[in-house]
C-alpha cells in the first residue's frame, strides 16, 4: 500500500488536514482536555473545546501552540497521532509524507520540534514551509512569477506579513498578535469598564458578532452574560461595537505597523506591483469586520480579504502536494 501525502495546518486555534486526493478531511479546535491528577487525556478538538470554562478544576483545557509554535510537545504529539488514527493516514506497513507550516520567524529549535512531534505522530519524512506562502498559494496568489504578490495571515497566534516574488520571500515579519490576543483584548476591556468576567469562549462570539476594527462603522450591540466581580453574581450588560473597536485599537494598529515595516523593506520595484495588485488577507482575523479597508486606507494600497480565509493555509499545502513535481522529491528540509 502507497503511503499518503497530507498537508497540516498546526495552528494555535485551529488544526486542519488535506490528504493529497481526497481534500480537506478534518478541521478542528487545537486543543486537548486533560485530567490533572492522572494525566490521562479526556477529549481531543471539538470536544475539548465544548469543555472550556465548564469543568471542575482537576481538569484542564490544553490549547498545545502558542504564538503558532509548540507550547507542549507531548500534548501536541498526542493531538496529532489520535487524528492519525482517527482518519486512518497511516498504515501498517505505510507512514505518511506531512507537509506542515510555521511562521516566518521559527527558530531552528523550533522548526525541529515541529519536526520531531509529526515524526513521533507516525510521519515517515517531514518537510516544513512558512505560513505565508503557503496561504498565499492557497489564496490563489501567482507568487511564482517575477512579480510581487503581498499577503497579510492573521491566524490564532500570530499575524505574518510577507511579500513574495519568483516563489520566495522577499521581505517578511511575524507579529504575536492575532486572534488570541482579540479574545484577551476584549477580556480585559470588558473587566475594567463594566467589572466583568467573561471567558475566553464569549469574548470570541463578541469578536464575531460586533467586532470592528472601524471608528466610524454603524454601532452594533449585543447581550453579554459574565459574572460581577463586586458582588460575584451573574450579571447581564449590553456592550457595543464602538466599545469593542475601541478595546482592539491596539492590537490592531501593531499589524497595521508590521505591514507598514514590510512595505518599507520591500524594493522599489517591487513596491510598485503593489501599489497596482495590493495586499490579500488570510487567516482567521481576516474576518475582523473593516479590518481590509482600514489597511487600505492606513497603508495606501488594495486590500481584499480571500475567498477562504480560514482555510488558506491548509489549500495551500494541498496545491503544493497535488503539483505534478513532489516537494518531497525537490526540497531537503
Amino acid at each position: 500500500m502507497f503511503s499518503k501525502d497530507i498537508g497540516i495546518d498546526l495552528g494555535t486555534a485551529n488544526i486542519l488536514i488535506y490528504v493529497k486526493g481526497t481534500g480537506i478531511v478534518l478541521n478542528e479546535p487545537s486543543v486537548v482536555a486533560r485530567d490533572r491528577k492522572t494525566n490521562e487525556i479526556l477529549a481531543i478538538g471539538q470536544d475539548a473545546y465544548n469543555m472550556i470554562g465548564r469543568t471542575p478544576k482537576h481538569i484542564e483545557s490544553i490549547r498545545p501552540l502558542k504564538d503558532g509554535v509548540i507550547y507542549d510537545f507531548d500534548v501536541t504529539e498526542a493531538m496529532l497521532k489520535h487524528y492519525m488514527n482517527e482518519l486512518k493516514l497511516k498504515g501498517f506497513m505505510s507512514k505518511p509524507r506531512i507537509l506542515i507550516c510555521c511562521p516566518t520567524n521559527v527558530t531552528s529549535i523550533e522548526k525541529n520540534a515541529i519536526r520531531e512531534v509529526a515524526e513521533k505522530a507516525g510521519a515517515r519524512k517531514v518537510y516544513i514551509e512558512v505560513e505565508p506562502k503557503v496561504a498565499a498559494i492557497g489564496a490563489g496568489l501567482a507568487i511564482y512569477r517575477p512579480k510581487a504578490s503581498m499577503v497579510i495571515d492573521i491566524g490564532g497566534g500570530t499575524t505574518d506579513v510577507a511579500v513574495l516574488s519568483m516563489g520566495d520571500l522577499v521581505s517578511s515579519e511575524t507579529v504575536k498578535i492575532a486572534g488570541d490576543r482579540f479574545d484577551q483584548q476584549i477580556m480585559k476591556y470588558v473587566k475594567q469598564q463594566h467589572k466583568l468576567l467573561i471567558g475566553e469562549k464569549t469574548a470570541q462570539y463578541i469578536k464575531q458578532e460586533i467586532g470592528t476594527a472601524l471608528k466610524q462603522s454603524e454601532e452594533k450591540k449585543m447581550e453579554v452574560r459574565g459574572r460581577d466581580i463586586l458582588t460575584s453574581f451573574p450579571k447581564t450588560l449590553w456592550i457595543s461595537s464602538v466599545e469593542i473597536e475601541q478595546a482592539l485599537r491596539d492590537s490592531v494598529e501593531a499589524i497595521v505597523e508590521t505591514s507598514r515595516l514590510v512595505l518599507e523593506k520591500t524594493p522599489p520595484e517591487l513596491s510598485s506591483d503593489i501599489s497596482e495588485s495590493g495586499a490579500i488577507l488570510t487567516g482567521g482575523g481576516a474576518l475582523l469586520d473593516g479590518l481590509d479597508q482600514l489597511l487600505s486606507e492606513r497603508l495606501g494600497i488594495p486590500v481584499s480579504i480571500a475567498d477562504d480565509p480560514l482555510e488558506c493555509v491548509v489549500l495551500g499545502t494541498g496545491l503544493m502536494l497535488e503539483a505534478k513535481e513532489s516537494i518531497f522529491k525537490n526540497k531537503k528540509n
